[in-house]
């Protein structure tokens, strides 16, 4: 019943959420099926690859929610903010 009321940038961004929480999922299952540490350490790799990506993706949907709602200096501030975060996950 409360589905009828949901932002759709809300749903949007859960809905990428609830995507990645199946890819991990079926890495995790993967992992188990194939009981192999070379394998486990390929697909914890490409995990590595999903995460920032998925969390891009998910921020970008956000911004453009928030972006007719949110004075532009603040706005600005917020992307700065992400700016920050990639630049500190690459140092």
């Amino acid at each position: 019943m409360f589905f009828f009321f949901l932002d759709k940038y809300v749903l949007g961004m859960a809905g990428l959420r609830f995507f990645s929480s199946l890819v991990e999922m079926t890495a995790a299952y993967l992992m188990l099926k194939f009981n192999r540490v070379e394998t486990a350490l390929k697909i914890n790799a490409l995990l590595a690859l999903v995460g920032p990506t998925i969390m891009m993706i998910v921020t970008a949907v956000g911004l453009w929610g928030l972006a007719g709602k949110v004075a532009p200096e603040k706005f600005f501030v917020i992307l700065v903010g992400v700016a920050l975060i990639f630049y500190g996950l690459h140092r």
